[in-house]
């Protein structure tokens, strides 16, 4: 990312980072189209948006980009498999009711999915309930409890198990805060799942090798352990 470019979003920077030039492109909840710009002009990608509100929609077309209206959690299902490189959901998957099925979708209709979530077990999230006993409101979560938008927090390692859940392979991750530089990460790692205040994944599904496609001089890559099978008991011989 050159240094002239700015953008109000420590998340767009990294993602920016992570595009290949002239990719498929999908930005799901793209909102006024500012992510989707910024790989458009800097990237030369093929981007198209998926945004539910009317204001988001007209504020995407006055940009001249290619947007249609639509709720996340039902109309990635008409997408055709393998239509995008890459699908992005960026601080929105807490938002959706149903984000198993979600990001499910978004690995169906694209090869890698892009995805940021706050962490609900930052420090300052723990600290908050411990001390206020108050649902927390943080740099990462400003708004309260009764505005919110978001449905389904949830902490790093709840997403990892997700991942595990749905076999995605995590190619890269980054822990990100305002004002900082991302921070390659291992998400599943009880540190991280304290430390991180918001996390970026770059994930694919783990049956394809992706091994030569991985950005690797991005934030490296992390490979989630499978939890392993306990081992059977050996049966002692007898003798006759």
């Amino acid at each position: 990312m050159g240094p002239n470019i700015k953008t109000g979003r420590e998340d767009f920077a990294e993602i920016l980072r992570l595009v290949r030039p002239g990719a498929r492109v999908l930005d799901v909840g793209c909102e006024d189209g500012e992510l989707l710009e910024l790989l458009t002009r800097e990237k030369r990608v093929d981007g198209q948006g998926l945004e539910i509100s009317p204001a988001g929609v007209a504020a995407c077309l006055a940009k001249g980009l290619a947007v249609v209206q639509g709720d996340g959690d039902r109309d990635l299902d008409h997408f055709p498999s393998r239509a995008f490189d890459y699908a992005i959901l960026s601080k929105t998957l807490q938002q959706m009711r149903e984000p198993r099925h979600v990001l499910s979708e978004l690995l169906r209709i694209a090869e890698q999915a892009i995805v940021s979530v706050p962490n609900f077990g930052h420090w300052r999230m723990r600290l908050s309930l411990m001390a206020r006993g108050r649902m927390p409101e943080t740099r990462a979560l400003p708004d309260p409890w009764w505005s919110t938008p978001n449905i389904h927090l949830c902490t790093l390692r709840d997403f990892t198990d997700l991942c595990r859940e749905l076999d995605l392979r995590v190619d890269a991750c980054a822990a990100l805060s305002a004002g900082q530089r991302a921070r390659p990460i291992r998400p599943d790692g009880m540190v991280e799942n304290w430390r991180s205040e918001t996390a970026l994944f770059l994930l694919s599904r783990r049956a394809e090798d992706r091994s030569a496609e991985t950005p690797k001089d991005l934030f490296g890559e992390v490979a989630l352990p499978r939890p392993e099978a306990p081992a059977k008991p050996r049966r002692r011989r007898t003798k006759a």
